[in-house]
């Protein structure tokens, strides 16, 4: 397998243990029984629980591109260190991004999901030029 898409295998696992994470902090706040339930009214969340489930938002958002880089990268037979680099860096920056989201690592937040982002563009511009 492509370091791209070992890297993308665990980026969706990251996705996975976030999504737990998440829901624990859920069960936590307002137990288990409501976030088992339809969820039909919106219950009063802790900070961090809030910004754990934004987590999974933003990481599904980004694991859209990041899974569009990597595809790129692997059908276009455009690998090389650079995409490898990018992919690595994607990944770390996404594991960083979840502490720095939960405890509201101010500008932090922001330049760690900016790698990240960054990361997966020059993945994406590299297939085009090959």
């Amino acid at each position: 397998m492509a370091a791209e898409t070992t890297a993308l295998a665990l980026a969706a696992l990251l996705q996975a243990v976030q999504i737990g994470l998440a829901g624990a902090a859920m069960n936590r706040d307002v137990g288990a029984k409501w976030n088992a339930g339809p969820r039909d009214t919106q219950p009063e969340f802790s900070a961090l629980t809030g910004r754990l489930r934004r987590a999974v938002d933003n990481h599904f958002q980004g694991l859209i591109l990041f899974t569009i880089a990597v595809l790129l990268v692997v059908l276009s037979d455009a690998g090389s260190a650079l995409t490898v680099l990018c992919a690595w860096t994607y990944l770390l920056a996404r594991l960083l991004y979840i502490p720095a989201y939960a405890y509201g690592w101010t500008p932090w937040r922001s330049a760690i999901w900016g790698v990240g982002f960054v990361a997966t563009l020059a993945m994406i511009v590299t297939t085009l030029f090959t």
